[in-house]
Formats: structure tokens, C-alpha cells, sequence
């Protein structure tokens, strides 16, 4: 082991980048509060300080991963689709099997240029915490209680905000709804069994309405939807706490475009 991997393990050192972290993230929604009186003014400005604000606090992240802990991701696409990443809108529909998942999604973002104004479904209890919870806030994130009948209405309405949206978004969706187990996974394959649908073998069975209702309200804004899948080399289980440690992981993400607007008036026709 090098010196500048054991620096890497110590406590100290970690503790200094998280006090960064914070100090920053708190320093972040400082300046996005300060953007309130704007918007009524100027809202599509409000918007773009916003993003370069959150750009400013996700990025930290992603230099953790991909510069602290040595992590590159690999990507695998269709050259064809490549040309069109970080130009459109999209729809990202990504598995949810690791705790570290969301870094290797924001790594993406970022290597196309779309990383401050990225969007994703997150549980309303999130957004009442400083740092993240309250940027995601100002970022106009997609929060849900998780209870349809009371999530319906806000969950429409927050993705007709995006309609106007100034700067190219991803938006992301984890369509299993919860991280992956041996033990959801035999469930849901017990009520994939019962209800006549195909078993998956990697996969929780997908919860499709939130991906249906993302579909129809963003019709029009978004031009496609990117099937995403992230695994880990050689059995490799990775943690937050070792990325901290500055432990190196090979994640490959096979990125899949399946709809792409083609006309002047886009129509996404997918399977459900």
C-alpha cells in the first residue's frame, strides 16, 4: 500500500472532506435561498444559477468517486446514440442494485454535461435535509410520498414544470422502486409468478405507473429513453464507506436507447 492510499484510509483526511462537503453544501443553499426574490422576476435564470449551484455540489461527489477512489466508470452504447448525449432531454431508467448506484448515474450526467440539471424521483423526506435535500429542492426534483393518492396530483405537476425547463435534464428512474435483494427478489418473483409475468433474473419486478404517468406528462419535452444497466466487475460489491476509503471499483454501465423523437411531434410508444 502507497502512502497516498493509506493517507486515503485515515480518518482524518476523511473527515476533511466531509466538513468540506458540508460547509460548501450549506454555503450552496445560502445562494439558491438568495435566488427566491428572482424568480417571480426572471424565472428561467433563477433556474440556470441553480444548476450551476447544484453542479457545484454534485460535482464533489463525482470527483470522489471517479478522482479520490480511482473509479472510472465504462460506458457501452450505440455509437449512433452517442452523438445525441448531453443535446436532448431523456427519460434514464437504471437498475437499482448497488449502494453506490446513484454515483456511477451521476457520473454519466456529468460526463455529458447535463450532471447540475439532472432530475430523479426521490422520497419527499429527503427534501426537508440541508446540503442535498434542499439543493434538490431548488433543482425542482421529483419528490413522492410513495402513496399514489396522495402523490398523483404533485407528481404531475412537478413534471409539467419540467416542460420549460432551460437546460437539458436526464431524468432518472429506478423502476424495481427499492434496491435490490436475494429476498425482494424471490417476493417479487412469487407475485411476477402469480400474476403471469416473465421472471427476472437480475431484476425486481418494475413498477411501472410512475414510469407511464413520467412518459405521458413529459411527452413532447423529452426526445428519448435511455435503458441503463450497472454491474460490477469481477463480483465486486461496493460501498459508500469504501469510495471514503479510497478503495478503486470497475463499474459497467450498457446504456440502451429505446425511443427517440424523429418527427417535429414526438410520440414515445414504449411497452409497458
Amino acid at each position: 500500500m502507497g502512502l497516498v492510499q493509506w493517507l486515503k484510509g485515515q480518518f482524518l483526511c476523511q473527515l476533511i472532506i466531509c466538513y468540506g462537503f458540508l460547509v460548501s453544501g450549506l454555503l450552496v443553499n445560502l445562494l439558491q435561498i438568495c435566488t427566491l426574490p428572482l424568480w417571480p422576476i426572471n424565472k428561467q435564470l433563477a433556474r440556470r444559477i441553480n444548476c450551476k449551484l447544484g453542479y457545484s455540489l454534485t460535482s464533489q461527489s463525482v470527483a470522489l468517486l471517479e478522482w479520490w477512489s480511482g473509479t472510472e466508470v465504462t460506458f457501452y452504447t450505440d455509437p449512433a446514440d452517442y452523438q445525441f448525449y448531453g443535446k436532448e432531454n431523456a427519460i434514464i431508467v437504471l437498475n437499482h442494485n448497488f449502494e453506490i448506484d446513484f454515483l456511477c448515474g451521476w457520473a454519466f450526467c456529468d460526463r455529458f454535461g447535463v450532471l447540475g440539471a439532472s432530475k430523479c424521483l426521490a422520497k419527499k423526506e429527503l427534501s426537508y435535509l440541508p446540503v442535498i435535500g434542499w439543493m434538490w429542492y431548488f433543482l425542482e426534483m421529483v419528490f413522492i410520498k410513495r402513496k399514489w393518492e396522495e402523490d398523483k396530483r404533485s407528481f404531475v405537476q412537478s413534471l409539467q414544470n419540467l416542460r420549460d425547463y432551460p437546460e437539458n435534464f436526464w431524468f432518472l428512474l429506478h423502476c424495481e422502486g427499492t434496491r435490490f435483494t436475494e429476498e425482494k427478489h424471490q417476493i417479487s418473483m412469487e407475485v411476477a409468478e402469480k400474476k403471469g409475468l416473465p421472471k427476472l433474473k437480475h431484476h425486481l419486478l418494475p413498477r411501472t405507473k410512475g414510469f407511464w404517468v413520467a412518459v405521458q406528462n413529459l411527452r413532447g419535452t423529452v426526445a428519448a429513453v435511455y435503458c441503463c444497466t450497472l454491474n460490477f466487475r469481477n463480483n465486486e460489491t461496493p460501498t459508500l464507506l469504501g469510495v471514503i476509503n479510497g478503495k478503486k471499483y470497475h463499474p459497467d454501465l450498457y446504456i440502451r436507447t429505446s425511443s427517440r423523437r424523429t418527427t417535429a411531434t414526438p410520440d414515445i410508444s414504449l411497452a409497458l
